[in-house]
């Protein structure tokens, strides 16, 4: 392996599953595991990581504390925190915490590298973004990332199109509020037609859906 790959610090004291995580994360990153929530929280204070990926529950200190004190001293280093803990609660106390996301046990393996990607674009200036099926929309650089080709850039119209539904998932648009919303007065509904085909051209058909009469919706709910 290069020595140029990522650097990621895996804090996570399960026998079985660290090590295999370390096996299949080093595919891509120079992976680090440590079992013990304080050591962890040392390593990552003394030692500059791309990415660090932090267990809920840890001997010594546990992994909400360790986010909390490393965003304290100024860290900003994109983490994910990992828990056997699945209720809404537990999520916001992680990310309230300073997590950059939150990955339910058991888990795939494709699912975990993804959001490690997603933390690391948003570290990196991309900007914040909206997860819509397995696409990844990021409107401050009206990018999206597909699960399968990587990234495509969006035109302003496509991507204040798809913002604007993806800000209201539940909701539908009938052409003339999205005209009102996104273009010019001087288009016609038509154009909304247009460029819902450009943005489903560009990622793929679900991605809006078509409500019979009323309008569109942002789609893969």
């Amino acid at each position: 392996m290069s020595d140029d790959r990522p650097r990621l610090l895996l804090a996570e004291d399960d026998p079985q599953l660290g090590p295999l995580m370390v096996r299949v994360l080093s595919e891509v990153y120079d992976a680090e595991l440590i079992v013990d929530g304080n050591a962890a929280l040392e390593k990552a204070l003394e030692s500059r990581f791309d990415v660090l990926v932090v267990d809920r529950r840890l001997p010594g200190i546990d992994g909400v504390s360790i986010v909390e004190t490393l965003r304290r001293s100024g860290t900003t280093t994109p983490m994910l925190m990992l828990t056997a803990l699945g209720t809404v609660q537990d999520k916001v106390r992680g990310l309230d915490a300073g997590a950059n996301d939150y990955l339910v046990k058991p888990f795939d393996f494709d699912e975990l590298f993804a959001r490690l990607r997603a933390i690391r674009r948003v570290a990196d200036g991309e900007g914040p973004f909206v997860r819509i099926g397995p696409w990844e929309f990021y409107p401050d650089s009206r990018s999206v990332y597909s699960p399968y080709d990587g990234r495509t850039i969006l035109t302003e119209r496509e991507s204040a199109l798809l913002k604007l539904l993806a800000g209201h998932p539940q909701k539908t648009f009938g052409r003339d509020e999205i005209l009102r919303s996104v273009f010019d007065a001087t288009d016609s509904p038509g154009t909304v037609d247009t460029y819902v085909h450009y943005l489903r051209r560009k990622t793929e058909p679900d991605i809006v859906t078509t409500v019979r009469g009323l309008g569109y919706r942002l789609g893969m709910l």
